[in-house]
């Protein structure tokens, strides 16, 4: 008699996980567009606000830079202009720690290996700090240097993502392989596609691999200028923004924070 529990088991277990899994599918975005979109700079590279910011401003378009002091020191009066002109400004540490493989970061003594959950989270909350008193902000949002969100090593890993959720509305990671799916997304655990180095064509075909599923993608650069491996041609930018505002393309252009909210706002909460 317990044979064809067996055999049903699965099917009912299947079936479970199709009526789960249906809440995922599709989501609707303001101006009946088919994806949301997000482009966001990390660092606070001088040719963000040197070079990226008029063409930004040129279209009404609003980026997230996440930014860390040491940089935006030399360009305060600029990225001041940035927050007047309507740009998410987000958390990006004080010291930029990452992994210590990178042979930079070691040879300045510390890296994400050698510090605690304790060190990180003073260093996020020192970079909130000053941008609140020197750009008049308190960010909600926060980008993992070098996508990095871990502490220690081997068995004292500790996972960082936690702090985050603490003091943060959303979290992005960097050198991801997919979009975020906006019915399921972690908000402090937001992937983002590279655009440094690439043509607008380049970037055009990246989109549409990505479009699938009404997904919110975030597109992640570094410099403004020359095409180059940490720099977001000003030329691909221009044409991509051309195209992203195209009503005809489907896309929803918005910051960060905007779109975290809508999504939040208008999606089943997950389990």
């Amino acid at each position: 008699m317990l044979k064809p529990l067996c055999v049903l088991l699965p099917v009912f277990i299947s079936f479970q996980s199709i009526a789960k899994n249906s809440q995922y599918e599709g989501f609707s975005y303001p101006n009946k567009a088919k994806n949301a979109i997000s482009i966001s700079f990390d660092d606070a590279r001088h040719s963000q606000v040197d070079t990226g910011l008029a063409l930004l401003d040129k279209y009404q378009v609003k980026a997230t830079f996440y930014v860390s002091p040491f940089n935006v020191k030399e360009r305060v009066e600029k990225w001041q202009m940035a927050v007047k002109s309507g740009h998410e400004i987000a958390n990006h540490t004080t010291s930029h720690l990452c992994t210590g493989n990178f042979e930079w970061l070691r040879k300045q003594g510390v890296s994400l290996e050698q510090i605690t959950l304790k060190d990180i989270e003073q260093d996020i909350l020192k970079a909130q700090d000053y941008i609140k008193h020197t750009l008049g902000i308190e960010p909600t949002s926060f980008a993992y240097p070098c996508g990095n969100t871990f502490v220690g090593r081997g068995a004292n890993t500790k996972s960082y993502v936690p702090v985050i959720a603490k003091h943060f509305k959303t979290g992005r990671t960097w050198l991801d392989e997919t979009a975020n799916n906006p019915n399921f997304t972690d908000f402090t655990q937001l992937t983002s596609l590279a655009i440094d180095g690439l043509t607008f064509e380049q970037i055009k075909t990246m989109l549409e691999q990505h479009r699938t599923n009404n997904s919110w993608i975030i597109l992640a650069g570094h410099e403004v200028g020359k095409s180059s491996q940490y720099t977001t041609d000003s030329d691909a930018l221009e044409k991509l923004i051309v195209y992203l505002q195209n009503p005809d393309n489907g896309f929803w252009l918005d910051t960060v924070s905007n779109v975290a909210k809508y999504v939040k706002a208008n999606r089943q909460e997950i389990d």
